[in-house]
């Protein structure tokens, strides 16, 4: 079930479960969340899945751990490596079949496939690139960028005539004479006939005494 691969490029060790009942499609869907995770995250997110092929993976994560902590060339710490690669690859299909009504018959196919994970130790490049937690009470300063202040625009010669306008009071001319010899009316003359109606009266009172 378990194996130890060596490469020119990196040392890992690999384990392999064969023949697991489940489709290689539900397989994937566990081992897609392991893939890249240390074995204690590994292990944690096995144990809250809620799908059964889970239980098959963990074996198999087990299984790896064991052959990297025995080996005794190797001697690797469980919790300090890293799931490097974990895929489910199809196995052989069984083919079995229910009779139904009327003379009919339904195909049912078992699917099975191949879990493999590799291990690998965690390399110092890539933990010094790792965001360190956080803890409590500690914060990040950040540099604000500096933004260049834009120069004050001039305002427009059109602006600063319009400006220049409205400060300067209004200037009104002084009423001359003529104009005020204009708008006075002239005296009109008393009516004749009015003149001669209103002596009237009196010559025939001092004709009559």
């Amino acid at each position: 079930m378990a194996a130890a691969v060596e490469t020119e490029q990196q040392q890992t060790v690999r384990a392999q479960a064969k023949w697991v009942h489940s489709s290689a499609r539900k397989a994937r869907l566990v081992t897609d969340l392991i893939r890249g995770r240390s074995v204690p995250e590994a292990r944690t997110i096995l144990a809250f899945s809620q799908r059964a092929v889970a239980r098959d993976v963990e074996k198999v994560l087990r299984s790896a751990v064991a052959n990297a902590e025995s080996r005794p060339d190797l001697h690797w710490n469980g919790d300090d490596l890293v799931v490097v690669l974990a895929h489910a690859d199809e196995g052989p299909t069984l083919k079995r079949g229910k009779p139904r009504a009327r003379g009919r018959y339904n195909k049912i196919f078992k699917r099975t496939c191949h879990i493999t994970v590799e291990l690998a130790p965690v390399v110092a490049a890539d933990a010094a690139t790792r965001r360190a937690p956080r803890t409590a009470g500690t914060t990040v300063e950040t540099e604000a960028p500096q933004v260049a202040a834009a120069p004050p625009e001039e305002p427009a010669a059109d602006e600063q005539a319009a400006a220049s306008a409205v400060a300067e009071p209004l200037q009104t001319e002084p009423e001359t004479d003529a104009a005020a010899d204009s708008t006075e009316e002239p005296a009109t003359e008393p009516d004749a006939r009015l003149v001669a109606k209103d002596s009237s009266p009196q010559d025939d009172s001092e004709e009559g005494e």
